[in-house]
């Protein structure tokens, strides 16, 4: 670089017009510097949101103006959150149920065509004549007519396209779970496959897929870490990309036999190991968020029932993978399954059931899936707490998801989500106590509205945002046309949520889609579906999901930095008011504080009975948990004492259900911690696997008279 003369020396002054393009070269170099300096992401400069080269030809994306940045006045994140999503389940059933690509070095004639056995009329897309009715007949030919699809109504055509999850973003979308989609008995009885049937490969080749794809639209932008799809591994990550206005991936996992846990005639073909290194291999993929079960029951988990036709057929797949129909009972409580129902096995099932094997009908009164949380599944959660994975407890029976809730609320653990309304909206408060997140499936604007407007006092109640689950590629079907003489139409162009972007209608080749005459053909009209909500539904139900980026980011970082809480029992020394005798096994008072869940503590068969636990020192205590055997206490009180003798009650209940139980209370100190019957719920006695004991946080609350503070001690959490 020549180096530039002093402004000080003489001979300075004699050359104005040099000086002058030295000085101006020495800006250009400031300038270029200063650009090369500059952050990855692409908010640095102007239109930053526009690729420095877009394939062509390739699908308009119809949105004018800047995304917006940044974080709102109390430094939380903006934008919508779609809580489930399939990007890549064209990669998954043996790569030929759903047809067209994400994307394609080839482009978008390569990505958006159908598949073979489609053309020429559609004679032979036989998971469209299933899964639609009719005959499955259509236009196959993809870009650049679109005449037949995508549609909202047809369930095997790509609708993920990358130039669409573009649109979306550019409208306001700035999280979305990307689950890893497949199913091997699908995929077994589908007619057309081009690769194995594997979950987990299938799972893997997704999972790489998507960050090609990420790959690919970086290239656009210039070069790695300057495009707005960005895949992150944590809260952080995805608040600094939202921060930018970019689109913050999360990987999710969505699939019936996960790691290979399958159930055969109720026998688990998955062992611990098993899981461990299939948690340890999804978390190392970048996969924060999982299912353990989805349409069948496996080693895991019990399903919640798809319900009417599409639930028979799923009932018969469910024999072709575990060798069993789904087995109901009568529901203990108000939370129930989906109904069955007793539509006819299709001819096209049947013919791959055994012969005289036919799908049994089902009591009308029997909602509830009798498979509940395996050991196996238990070990599974506990596993994704330690690695403070999200779980999904949408597809679970409301036995399993019962059971995991009352585990997550045993160690106050927040990652938990309802992501496309496949939940019992029975335990809707539950989930947000814990501090979890519920979306809504994207339902029409009414349906999804009027939903909004029933739990909005509940998101008020917890101060949370709301989000929606697309499920697309997820064969479930989307919202229709409302029509263009409805009243409230989607008028074009409009402005987005935060004000900043125009948006008019969606266009691809010579195709345009209107909301209001095609419905949520593709993700590309998910912008177009939160206009129709805003007007159907009011501003209202639009600012509760543009808080819902903040709030899924919420629980996704407490869920990361959640410490399991020590419990004080373990160490502890035990008594009872009685012990049931055996001549074979103990069940002695410190069966229920040894740690393991084989063994248990038993009273003799009477109502007035009590368990003890001795701390050896007083500890602040707020919280007991305890593991019942099928003898449970239908009444019973938590009791505390700091000298054996004088004793409190600080938790009671009539209404005990067995399970696992947390009692939370006021911060109190205690060396005693006392289990006290009331009432059996069985003719038994009372019956213990396990009590914990923890420790309330330093200074949480007040709690002795004339407000005096905790003096306490107490762990990092509890």
């Amino acid at each position: 670089m020549t180096r530039l003369p002093h402004p000080r020396r003489p001979h300075a002054q004699r050359f104005p017009v040099r000086r002058r393009i030295a000085t101006l070269i020495a800006t250009l170099l400031a300038l270029v510097a200063a650009a090369l300096a500059a952050p990855a992401h692409g908010a640095a400069g102007p239109n930053w949101w526009d690729p420095v080269a877009r394939p062509a030809p390739d699908a308009a994306i119809g949105v004018t103006g800047a995304p917006f940045t940044g974080t709102d006045a109390q430094g939380k994140v903006r934008g919508f959150v779609d809580a489930h999503d399939h990007i890549m389940a064209a990669e998954g059933f043996g790569g030929r149920l759903i047809c067209g690509k994400a994307f394609s070095e080839a482009g978008v004639e390569d990505a958006l065509k159908d598949c073979p056995e489609h053309y020429p009329d559609g004679s032979l897309a036989i998971f469209d004549l299933i899964t639609k009715g009719g005959d499955g007949k259509h236009d196959p030919v993809g870009w650049p007519t679109f005449a037949d699809w995508p549609a909202h109504d047809s369930l095997t055509h790509q609708q993920n396209y990358y130039a669409w999850i573009e649109r979306a973003w550019r409208g306001g979308e700035r999280v979305l779970v990307n689950d890893l989609v497949t199913n091997g008995v699908i995929c077994s009885v589908y007619f057309f496959k081009d690769r194995s049937c594997d979950e987990m490969t299938a799972i893997r080749l997704e999972a790489q897929k998507s960050w090609d794809l990420q790959a690919y639209i970086d290239k656009m932008y210039g070069g790695p870490g300057k495009g707005w799809f960005r895949i992150v591994t944590d809260s952080a990550q995805a608040r600094e990309v939202v921060r930018q206005g970019k689109l913050a991936v999360v990987l999710g996992v969505e699939t019936s036999e996960p790691f290979g846990c399958k159930q055969v005639l109720d026998i688990a073909q998955c062992s611990r190991a098993d899981i461990d290194r299939g948690l340890d291999e999804l978390y190392g993929l970048g996969v924060r968020s999982m299912f353990l079960c989805h349409k069948f029951d496996n080693a895991l988990c019990g399903v919640r029932f798809d319900e009417g036709a599409l639930g028979t057929a799923i009932n018969a797949g469910q024999f072709l993978s575990t060798g069993t129909f789904w087995q109901t009972e009568k529901c203990p409580g108000p939370q129930h399954d989906n109904p069955i129902g007793l539509a006819p096995t299709p001819a096209s099932i049947q013919q791959q059931l055994p012969a005289g094997v036919t799908v049994p009908s089902y009591a009308g009164d029997a909602q509830c899936n009798t498979r509940g949380l395996t050991e196996l599944g238990e070990y599974a959660l506990r596993g994704m707490m330690r690695r403070g994975m999200v779980l999904e407890l949408d597809h679970m029976s409301v036995k399993a998801a019962g059971r995991a809730l009352d585990i997550l609320e045993s160690q106050s653990y927040p990652g938990v989500v309802s992501s496309h309304s496949w939940m019992d909206l029975g335990w809707m408060e539950r989930v947000y106590k814990l501090g979890g997140f519920v979306a809504q499936y994207m339902n029409g604007a009414e349906a999804f509205s009027a939903e909004a407007k029933r739990t909005d006092a509940l998101r008020d109640k917890y101060g949370v945002g709301y989000g929606y689950g697309t499920d697309m590629n997820g064969v479930g079907g989307w919202p229709g046309p409302r029509g263009a003489d409805t009243p409230n139409p989607v008028r074009y162009p409009f402005r987005t949520a935060d004000g900043g972007s125009l948006v008019d209608r969606a266009t691809a080749g010579s195709r345009t889609w209107d909301l209001n005459t095609d419905g949520a053909a593709h993700y590309g009209l998910v912008p177009d579906w939160i206009e129709d909500i805003r007007q159907v539904g009011g501003q209202g139900v639009v600012d509760d999901l543009f808080r819902g980026a903040e709030s899924y980011l919420t629980t996704l970082g407490a869920a990361e930095h959640h410490q399991a809480a020590v419990n004080l029992g373990v160490g502890a020394s035990a008594s009872a008011s009685s012990t049931e005798w055996n001549p074979f096994v103990s069940y002695a008072a410190d069966r229920a504080i040894d740690g393991s869940t084989s063994s248990r503590w038993a009273s003799d068969w009477s109502d007035d009975q009590w368990l003890q636990l001795d701390l050896s020192t007083t500890t602040l205590v707020s919280r007991v948990t305890l593991d019942w055997e099928r003898a449970y206490a239908r009444a019973y009180r938590i009791e505390v004492s700091t000298d054996g003798s004088n004793w409190r009650t600080v938790w009671s209940t009539t209404s005990g259900d067995g399970g696992l139980d947390t009692a939370r209370f006021a911060g109190v100190p205690a060396r005693y911690i006392r289990v006290h019957g009331e009432q059996r719920a069985t003719s038994w006695g009372y019956s213990l696997y396990d009590v914990g004991v923890y420790r309330a946080l330093r200074n949480s609350r007040k709690i002795f008279g004339g407000g005096v503070e905790n003096p306490w001690p107490a762990p990092s959490q509890g």
